[in-house]
């Protein structure tokens, strides 16, 4: 019911009424995104959109707009620490929660559609492979994939997270991994996340110290695949830095 305010001039909302003005928005934007997709939603929809299912009847918008104003855009919110996430005001641990998940989620879903993927024989398919494991990463990660003589992933496993050029326990892991698989060769991969895919002096050094280890136990290294974002590189299709598989050739 709406009540005229005769001495305001204006027209007050009951409770109820705000209620049901919520709930055709929110039945206007699920029909939308029903027919269209994310395609024509604003970063702001598409995170208001989400916060329906943490938020009930309440006014998500709002609350969308303060939290990318505060992080910076729509993967700023979700890369966001949820301890920062549940200082925004209508931000509890439930909701904060469920913003992290979303990017986890996205990941999961896209390692698990490209679970076929499995024979790594060329750059493009080992980038396709790799990238998708990075998703809603804001730490570095190393992972390996082990393969057998088809290039055949027998094995795909996080070495460590954190700063990359640590791998003094990474060494013995890699080694454990290529023994109990048998596998002939492996691919190692890590992420920059908010920077570019380049490699530091300290990916090559790390990249040196796992050829030489798996030198050791009969396994080449095929490559180095530095991720950032939807981007990647390959060590070795650089001119400059090729020459550090040559120490695998066993």
């Amino acid at each position: 019911m709406i009540l005229l305010n005769q001495e305001a001039g204006k027209f007050n909302l009951t409770e109820d009424d705000k209620n049901n003005m919520h709930e055709g928005h929110r039945d206007r934007l699920k029909e939308r995104f029903l027919k269209e997709g994310f395609d024509t939603f604003e970063p702001h929809n598409i995170l208001e959109f989400a916060l329906f299912f943490v938020i009930p009847k309440k006014d998500t918008n709002e609350l969308a707009h303060v939290l990318i104003n505060e992080f910076g855009s729509l993967s700023g919110v979700f890369n966001a620490p949820i301890e920062e996430l549940m200082q925004i005001k209508g931000i509890g641990k439930h909701a904060a929660c469920y913003l992290k998940m979303l990017p986890e989620l996205a990941r999961k879903y896209y390692e698990d559609e490209a679970h076929d993927v499995t024979i790594l024989n060329s750059t493009e398919k080992a980038g396709a492979f790799f990238v998708p494991k990075f998703i809603g990463r804001t730490d570095e990660h190393i992972i390996i994939a082990v393969l057998d003589g088809r290039c055949k992933v027998l094995n795909c496993s996080t070495l460590s997270s954190g700063v990359v050029n640590e791998v003094n326990v990474s060494i013995r892991k890699i080694i454990e991994l290529n023994m109990k698989y048998k596998a002939v060769s492996a691919i190692i991969a890590h992420n920059h996340p908010g920077g570019v895919a380049l490699p530091s002096e300290a990916d090559i050094e790390t990249t040196w110290q796992i050829c030489n280890a798996l030198r050791m136990v009969n396994v080449k290294l095929l490559d180095h695949i530095i991720v950032a974002g939807n981007d990647y590189v390959s060590l070795r299709d650089s001119k400059k830095y090729s020459k550090i598989f040559n120490c695998s050739d066993v």
